[in-house]
């Protein structure tokens, strides 16, 4: 089968950054889908794997992948979910060979069926940014989730630095629809201060500038949930002084300081790290609740309530465009979701 992986970390204009191969049909575990890959996205994660992470043992490529919309042909002997022929997407699972691949083995309880309404690629936009996002607010958070449509007044803020990427994208919309808060989002050039208002936030602000400063202007003061999605090292420092008592704080990046709880302690708040691969990697107890996540996540964009966060596409799955993906996402300009489907 065809796929796209590489021998050697390297940095993305190396010629031999990601590669064009041939593979073996994949592994199928008792509890995997093979899933036939149409289309994938990606992610801040592939392009930190392939800077650092070597092929795993006994695998001359590394593949990586990890957003990817498809359709099962074959299941593992204790499979019981789904059934050839079902139209899927999920995120897999980091510590296996990623979706860069004509076919892919993934453990079905990570897995749900694809949005009715979106296209493969639509779809291949949204399964590692809705889990972030669903796991920042009804599990890190426990904030309450209400019903659809329910009129209530809003209760409470969230803030969202670095609004305008894949998880940030998601983290408003969801915020906004299925949460009693105040949205706000961060952000810095035109282009990602008026997607922040598509996907949902109720108020902009600069990330550039003080950002305390501009809460207070707003007359919002003190916030009960703030999520770090980038730059944690520039933000930390300041962000004691922004959350509420017994607010929470989640962080998604890989700050290079070491983040410092000791300002949170008279405020008795919590600092919460979310990785969305936690439940996949370690096999927990609860894996299935990423199967319900995405569930609901598929019945919200089926209904309306939600919408891709595809903004690019890069053509067919090959090496070659996906350097230009990878490239792109480290010029730290990105908005929304790139993808890439089908092969030539």
């Amino acid at each position: 089968m065809k796929a796209v992986g590489y021998h050697t970390p390297l940095p993305i204009d190396d010629p031999d950054a990601l590669l064009d191969i041939e593979l073996e049909m994949p592994t199928v575990r008792d509890r995997d889908l093979l899933v036939e890959v149409r289309a994938i996205s990606v992610n801040p994660v592939d392009t930190k794997q392939r800077k650092s992470a070597k092929p795993d043992s006994g695998k001359e490529y590394k593949v990586l992948g990890w957003d990817c919309a498809g359709v099962v042909v074959g299941t593992g002997k204790l499979s019981s979910m789904f059934k050839k022929g079902d139209e899927v997407y999920y995120s897999g699972c980091i510590a296996r060979q990623g979706a860069n691949a004509q076919f892919h083995s993934v453990d079905e309880r990570i897995v749900a069926i694809k949005p009715k309404r979106l296209s493969f690629a639509e779809a291949a936009a949204l399964p590692l940014t809705s889990l972030t996002a669903w796991e920042i607010l009804f599990d890190r958070f426990g904030v309450e989730q209400r019903r659809i449509g329910y009129g209530a007044p809003r209760k409470g803020s969230i803030l969202i630095i670095g609004a305008a990427g894949g998880v940030g994208s998601m983290l408003m919309q969801i915020a906004s629809h299925m949460t009693p808060l105040t949205v706000v989002a961060t952000a810095s050039r035109p282009e990602t201060t008026e997607w922040c208002r598509q996907m949902g936030a109720d108020y902009v602000i600069d990330h550039h500038r003080d950002i305390r400063t501009q809460m207070q202007e707003l007359g919002l003061g003190e916030v009960e949930y703030i999520a770090l999605l980038s730059a944690t090292d520039t933000h930390y420092p300041g962000i004691a002084e922004l959350l509420a008592p017994q607010g929470k704080i989640a962080i998604i990046d890989d700050p290079q300081k070491p983040v410092d709880a000791r300002p949170l302690k008279r405020k008795s708040g919590t600092i919460c790290w979310e990785f969305m691969f936690t439940r996949s990697y370690y096999e927990t107890p609860d894996i299935l609740r990423q199967h319900d996540s995405l569930t609901e996540v598929s019945k919200l964009m089926d209904l309306g309530t939600l919408k891709t966060t595809m903004t690019q596409s890069y053509g067919t799955i090959n090496a070659q465009n996906l350097k230009m993906a990878h490239a792109w996402i480290e010029s730290g300009r990105s908005i929304g979701k790139i993808v890439l489907e089908g092969w030539e």
